[in-house]
């Protein structure tokens, strides 16, 4: 099954762009509370999207879905309102899937899910050491319809020094079975166009395919579309670029069962050995 490619854009002419070229769901970020503390040095997006960003997106999407990252689980202040608040703001602007970030407790997790109360589909985004140590017990709630794993900030908590690391010490793979064995639709990271990114893509999309991964972010480094004014330019770098990972996506496909069908005729072969043991 090809990736959900998900881009992260508030802006209606590229959610358009995206859309056209086959990108599945466009992401909009209002996650802003704690993360410029935690993330202090590094070199990544902080975007503070808010809800009439949801609104004016829904007015223009046709097929992709609708993904809104809300903030961490929180209280009121006098800065921002309380999760239950946001949670219902971006469901009512329209939200297909809202995605809880940075959660550390199981006891977050349910609140999360008491707040969206069914009324759209639920996405944690595992990325914090506590998150990780806590898989099965997450697991075992009922309304959580999809995981995703935060590599970069996963792998601030586990003191990696790159977050690709998680994908060679077995810590995603790890994960990985444990929502397969869960029946759970999952994904990780992000994704650079082919040939790039200090660790290939396609190196990337090969490892989400020997895992089972469903889904994964198309990364600034995919199309910055903060820094290319010309329309015409990122329209083309979406049709090319998306055009690539499908293609790449056929081969591994053709991989997938190749090795599917070898496990098949296997169990077969051990079979009819032990059945002419057994006479």
């Amino acid at each position: 099954m090809p990736l959900k490619l998900m881009y992260i854009t508030n802006k209606p002419e590229i959610a358009c762009i995206a859309e056209r070229n086959d990108v599945d769901r466009i992401f909009v970020d209002m996650e802003y509370i704690g993360k410029s503390e935690r993330q202090r040095g590094l070199n990544s997006v902080q975007n503070h999207h808010t809800v009439e960003d949801v609104v004016k997106l829904r007015k223009v999407l046709n097929r992709a879905e609708l993904l809104v990252r809300v903030n961490p689980i929180h209280e009121e202040t006098f800065y921002y309102c309380s999760s239950e608040k946001e949670i219902d703001d971006v469901i009512n602007a329209g939200a297909d899937i809202v995605m809880l970030p940075y959660y550390k407790t199981v006891r977050e997790v349910e609140r999360f899910l008491k707040a969206v109360s069914g009324r759209c589909r639920t996405m944690l985004l595992l990325e914090t050491a506590e998150a990780l140590k806590t898989i099965e017990d997450t697991l075992s709630l009922d309304g959580i319809d999809e995981i995703h794993i935060g590599i970069n900030d996963l792998s601030i908590a586990l003191g990696k020094k790159f977050m690709f690391e998680l994908l060679v010490d077995g810590t995603v793979e790890y994960l990985c079975r444990k929502m397969e064995t869960k029946g759970k639709f999952y994904g990780f990271g992000g994704i650079a166009s082919l040939g790039c990114g200090l660790i290939p893509a396609e190196m990337i999309i090969k490892e989400h395919y020997r895992l089972g991964s469903g889904m994964a972010i198309l990364s600034r480094s995919f199309c910055n579309a903060d820094e290319i004014q010309d329309l015409n330019i990122i329209e083309e770098i979406f049709s090319s670029g998306v055009q690539g990972v499908r293609k790449l996506e056929k081969e591994c496909e053709e991989h997938i069962k190749y090795f599917s069908e070898n496990r098949k005729e296997l169990k077969t072969a051990v079979e009819n050995v032990v059945l002419r043991k057994g006479k």
